[in-house]
């Protein structure tokens, strides 16, 4: 079915909004004055750790500009929440299970249609800098230089177009002067650019700059009200996973409780050693157990966590200055957005993964002066799909029918849709791999979520979001939610059909991913 099809047979609405072509008038611009688009993503950066989004543990003042100059989506959720999987849908425009990338161990078919494709095509200088994580080279971007794999935070090896080099420094501070170097000196101002920056941090295992080694030494933090969640109600899945703080989040690499990293110069040793010397002490001396290990944990993992924030956050403000002093800021769409959210101690857990919320919400604030009005706030179903149509109908192009995403024109113009989906579709397939988290998909609406976990299990969970925002209950078999969790259910299986999606391929790709496994071994 197509699109306004669909929107019909089954009652998810969704915008009706014309696509655009080239030559029209976008946002009521002429073509002429096709808007800049610079895209920035870090990885694994939770909605709950933005001070716009209320987050009570930090401040990103850089980041709050553009939702404070632009508009604040508060329910933009990832298809897929692990990091190959989200890039591959925002490039796309298409579920896992279509664009091949369903895990990390998949290689990108760089051959199919992507947005920067489409945007090159259409005359615009496209460029890509920092993490790209998807094995095969970039396609589609006039300039790139790529971090190999995950990338190192300090004395980055990257790999430009083509050629591998090693920088010496900070990977944030590197990156960001690459992106300044790209609109300084490699934009040709006869063009309209595409830069997309993606940023190595806040990911595992948290590394921050010296500069910010002991910003939050002094800093208390509260607790997640789930910290010692027992995962009582729901299945499985929640108990046999291999995430949490407690017995699976590392003393010496992840908390710095061992050697300072080998890649270190021996200044950046020093410095290391100064902050992270003290802190070993003081544990060794306290020898913290049970809880109270649990609470040492939570509070050094977020010590350096929102260390790495704060320096992407000085980033963006570079990069907003910049526009502003240049004079490029008046036609640029500025993107903020990470490729899913991450559990901060939230369930007893650190990464993501699961579709519980704070992992599923990825923070996503746009501006673009004189089309955005600023201080918008938005509370429609989003997903990481339609950030392709979008790019691609702000330049004038029509996207491809192949594209699942909606644009989110009429939103970035009036704040909200008339119409708009209610629901949104969900699914993970990495399993068995690292950090266990069973196989499953779901359902997201307005108010509830359905999820089923499979492979070696069976089973279902089911939240009323409204009256358990935290999910701590699992309702499903309830009598009290009999016909809610019918009505999903149904659901459910009308947008696996839209999607092109079922349990039947499901199992297909989980039999050709064992067979990969067992071959690899």
């Amino acid at each position: 079915m197509k699109r306004r099809e669909f929107v019909k047979s089954v009652g998810l609405g969704m915008a009706s909004v014309a696509m655009a072509r080239p030559g029209a008038m976008v946002f009521g611009r002429a073509a002429a004055e096709t808007p800049n688009i610079l895209f920035i993503m870090t990885d694994d950066h939770a909605s709950h750790a933005l001070s716009c989004y209320g987050s009570r543990i930090n401040w990103t003042p850089n980041m709050d500009r553009i939702g404070l100059e632009g508009i604040r989506f508060d329910n933009c959720f990832c298809t897929n929440g692990i990091c190959a999987p989200s890039r591959a849908v925002i490039l796309t425009g298409r579920h896992s299970h279509i664009n091949g990338i369903r895990d990390n161990a998949h290689e990108f078919d760089g051959r199919q249609s992507t947005f920067p494709k489409l945007l090159q095509k259409a005359g615009y200088q496209t460029a890509l800098i920092g993490k790209w994580h998807l094995k095969s080279d970039p396609t589609g971007f006039d300039y790139w230089n790529i971090l190999p794999g995950q990338g190192d935070y300090y004395n980055p090896g990257l790999i430009e177009m083509g050629a591998k080099k090693q920088y010496p420094g900070y990977v944030t501070d590197i990156l960001t002067d690459l992106g300044l170097d790209f609109l300084e000196n490699r934009r040709r101002k006869d063009k309209p650019f595409l830069l997309m920056m993606h940023h190595k941090a806040p990911h595992r295992n948290w590394q921050p700059s010296p500069r910010h080694l002991t910003m939050y030494d002094d800093t208390r933090f509260p607790e997640p009200e789930t910290l010692f969640d027992d995962y009582a109600t729901r299945s499985g899945a929640a108990r046999e996973q291999e995430m949490t703080l407690r017995q699976h989040m590392e003393i010496n690499s992840d908390l710095k409780m061992g050697p300072a990293p080998a890649r270190l110069n021996e200044e950046q040793k020093a410095i290391w050693e100064k902050s992270y010397g003290p802190k070993r002490e003081a544990f060794k001396r306290d020898n913290p157990q049970g809880d109270e290990l649990v609470r040492w944990k939570y509070r050094r993992y977020l010590q350096d966590y929102l260390a790495c924030v704060a320096g992407v956050d000085e980033s963006v403000g570079k990069m907003l200055d910049h526009l502003e002093k240049s004079g490029l800021a008046k036609n640029t769409l500025v993107v903020y957005t990470s490729d899913q959210g991450f559990y901060l101690g939230d369930h007893g857990w650190f990464d993501k993964r699961f579709m519980y919320e704070e992992s599923l919400r990825m923070p996503l604030l746009m501006r673009l002066p004189g089309v955005i009005k600023p201080g918008s706030r938005n509370q429609n179903l989003i997903c990481n799909l339609d950030f392709a149509p979008t790019f691609l109908e702000l330049a004038g192009i029509r996207a491809p029918e192949a594209m699942q995403g909606v644009p989110l024109v009429e939103i970035l113009r009036n704040g909200k849709a008339r119409t708009w989906r209610e629901a949104v579709y969900y699914h993970y397939y990495e399993y068995p791999a690292v950090h266990m988290v069973k196989r499953h998909y779901g359902i997201r609406t307005g108010r509830y979520k359905l999820i089923h976990f499979y492979y070696d299990i069976d089973a279902w969970e089911l939240y009323d979001l409204e009256k358990d925002p935290h999910e701590l209950k699992n309702v499903y078999g309830d009598s009290a939610y009999a016909d809610v969790g019918k009505e999903l259910k149904a659901g459910l299986r009308r947008l696996q059909a839209f999607y092109g999606d079922s349990d039947e391929l499901a199992q297909k790709f989980l039999r050709e991913d064992l067979e990969e496994q067992r071959k690899s071994k």
